[in-house]
C-alpha cells in the first residue's frame, strides 16, 4: 500500500521516498505526495527523481506512476519526488469549492442527483440529473457559498476507515461528507468564486466554478 502523504498535509510540495516496485515506466512509491486522478480531482503534475510524471492512477490502494522511456530507476532507489504546487492549490480550492456548491444543492433540493464531477486547473464542474433550469437559483447558492468563506471555517479532514483508506471533510455545524481527495484547511482560502450554469441536455444541468483572481 502505497502512503498517501498528501492526505497528511496536503501542502508539501516535496518528499524523500522509496521507489517500491516497477513494472516497466509505471513506478510504485512506498510514500507519495502525488496525487493522483481520483473522484474527478484530476492528477498532481510534477517529478520524481528529475523525471516527468507522465501519467498517474489508482491500482488497488497503490498508486501508479508513469515515467518516460529509459528512468533507470529501480526498487529500493531512494527519489525525491516534487509537485507543480500552484497547479495543486488551484486543485484543492477549487474542489473544495464545488464541494461547497453540491452539498447546498443536495440541502436545498431533496431528490437531485449528481450525475458527474471534474475538478481541473482552470474550473470546477458538477453535473445533475434534475429536470428544470438551475439558473434561477446560482445567485443564491452563490452568495450563501461566499458567506461560508467569509467565515474563514475550519475544515477538519479523517479517515472513517483508514484500513480501507475512507475518508472525510467536516465542517462543524454544516456538513460531514465522504470524499478522499485533497482539501485547503480552511474556508476563507478560497476567496472570491462565480458560479455559471451550462445546460448539457434534456435532464441535465451543470453548474461549472472558477476562482476570482
Amino acid at each position: 500500500m502505497t502512503k498517501k502523504i498528501f492526505w497528511e498535509d496536503p501542502y508539501q510540495t516535496r518528499l524523500l521516498t522509496q521507489v517500491s516496485k516497477i513494472e516497466g515506466n509505471d513506478i510504485c512509491l512506498a510514500s507519495t505526495i502525488f496525487f493522483a486522478f481520483s473522484g474527478g480531482q484530476e492528477s498532481d503534475t510534477g517529478s520524481i527523481a528529475g523525471h516527468a510524471v507522465l501519467a498517474a492512477r489508482k491500482e488497488g490502494h497503490d498508486l501508479l506512476y508513469t515515467l518516460p522511456d529509459a528512468h533507470g530507476l529501480h526498487p529500493g532507489q531512494d527519489v525525491e519526488v516534487c509537485i507543480d504546487w500552484e497547479r495543486r492549490y488551484r486543485l484543492m480550492r477549487l474542489h473544495f469549492a464545488a464541494e461547497l456548491v453540491l452539498e447546498l444543492f443536495y440541502k436545498s433540493l431533496p431528490g437531485i442527483g449528481k450525475a458527474g464531477a471534474h475538478i481541473a486547473q482552470d474550473k470546477a464542474r458538477i453535473d445533475f440529473a434534475w429536470s428544470e433550469s438551475i439558473a434561477p437559483l446560482l445567485p443564491a447558492y452563490a452568495e450563501q457559498v461566499q458567506a461560508i468563506i467569509a467565515a474563514n471555517l475550519d475544515i477538519r479532514c479523517a479517515f472513517d476507515d483508514e484500513v480501507a483508506e475512507r475518508r472525510y471533510w467536516e465542517i462543524a455545524g454544516f456538513s460531514r461528507v465522504p470524499c478522499g481527495g485533497t482539501h485547503v484547511r480552511r474556508t476563507g482560502e478560497l476567496g472570491q468564486i462565480r458560479l455559471k450554469r451550462n445546460n448539457i441536455g434534456r435532464g441535465k444541468e451543470r453548474v461549472e466554478i472558477y476562482l476570482v483572481p
